[in-house]
């Protein structure tokens, strides 16, 4: 039996930024996922979504020696755009910029491809001589004692360890050997993630496109192919986004066009379609003995206001300042109490913001829409008020 300090289960993006947060921290970290990483943008099973870090993310990623690697990659979000298109006709009627320089110099944030991440991070983990990933393997056992865990894997080695982290996704097999439960809001939406390149220019900007079903948001990625190109979340009701799911390209590209109201001229589809299914889910507690949950085993959120991973990059910022603060109390009882109530309060706000924002997005009755429009023109009118929306979505204090 080996030991280390810290088993982490889950080799996503998530796994990997706190093998390297932990790593770099000074602690002995394994990281496994039972599926070897996709880190090539067309291979089969590739993960075509992105994700934006924000500003707060940056701090957390360049003390894990991640950043450098990332930077060279990224593309800036320099405005958020929100356009109402829930009139009688699918065309905007409202459309509002939310400006970072409102807020300080450097952009909202940055936008990456996922499987892009994976690659860059994966390498990065070769070069920190306290880590090992080991992909190919899972978790197929814990057993927790107040001053241990012994974690059994896949391959029949066992390890014994002073914490496990799980992020192992909204699944996860650490949170259910814990006993720990969750919440599970289901919405019959389905999302669609793909990638497309367009004739006019994002301009760093990202869009976000309001009718009815969820929205239909454009976020900046590096040109491709020497196109402006930018990674697209679909949100619609299940069996709407089956159908565009199953359509011929040329037809496809017909309907997301218009679903953008050509903001960016007809859209070209360069990339598979994935679809995901959208719920909130929030786990009852944020740690079990000798365990932490962060990312999608702790909480899942709809992909509106790029918070997902953001409030998972929060997870491992606290967990690591509290890990740092008292190396000899790693993952003791009073260590992820702690870190329970730091994060747990927070969590729950965040998930029933989005859902309320979720469901606003999905209003099909005409008057609903109409209210949104207005309650959107409102909030931007009034510049303390937009000023504070921005540095909460970044959490920020206001």
């Amino acid at each position: 039996m080996t030991d280390v300090d810290i088993v982490i289960s889950g080799g996503g993006v998530a796994g990997l930024t706190a093998a390297a947060v932990f790593g770099s921290a000074g602690f002995s970290v394994l990281c496994v996922d039972p599926a070897p990483p996709i880190t090539a943008r067309d291979a089969e099973g590739a993960d075509l979504r992105s994700t934006a870090f924000l500003q707060p993310a940056r701090t957390l990623l360049e003390e894990a020696g991640l950043w450098a690697r990332l930077a060279d990659h990224a593309a800036p979000l320099e405005i958020m755009r929100i356009v109402d298109a829930g009139g009688d006709l699918a065309a905007p009627r409202s459309v509002h910029d939310f400006e970072a320089s409102e807020l300080s110099d450097a952009p909202f944030g940055w936008n990456l491809p996922n499987w892009l991440l994976r690659r860059e991070m994966t390498a990065h983990l070769d070069s920190l001589p306290a880590v090992e990933f080991r992909p190919g393997t899972g978790t197929a056992g814990l057993l927790t004692r107040e001053a241990e865990a012994r974690v059994r894997l896949s391959d029949g080695s066992a390890v014994r360890t002073r914490l496990v982290i799980a992020a192992d996704g909204r699944g996860s097999p650490i949170r259910e050997a814990a006993g720990i439960t969750t919440r599970v809001t289901r919405y019959g939406q389905k999302a669609l993630a793909f990638a497309v390149t367009h004739p006019i220019p994002h301009g760093n900007m990202s869009t976000e496109i309001h009718r009815s079903g969820g929205p239909f948001t454009l976020v900046p990625l590096p040109d491709y192919k020497g196109m402006p190109s930018s990674a697209v979340i679909w949100m619609e009701h299940g069996p709407e986004a089956l159908r565009l799911a199953t359509l011929e390209q040329d037809a496809f590209e017909t309907e997301m066009s218009e679903r953008s109201c050509h903001l960016f001229g007809p859209l070209t589809l360069t990339s598979r379609r994935t679809v995901w299914p959208i719920i909130s889910q929030v786990a009852a507690r944020m740690s079990g003995e000798r365990v932490a949950l962060v990312a999608e085993a702790a909480h899942v959120v709809p992909p509106i206001g790029a918070q997902g991973l953001n409030m998972s990059l929060g997870d491992m910022r606290v967990l690591r300042d509290l890990a740092v603060a008292a190396p000899e109390r790693l993952g003791d009882a009073a260590m992820l109490d702690a870190y329970h109530r730091k994060r747990h309060g927070e969590v729950r706000a965040r998930v029933a913001g989005i859902d309320l924002l979720n469901r606003v997005s999905m209003a099909g009755a005409q008057p609903l829409r109409d209210a949104r429009a207005m309650g959107l023109n409102a909030i931007h009118a009034i510049a303390p008020v937009r000023k504070a929306l921005m540095q909460l979505g970044l959490g920020m204090r206001p």
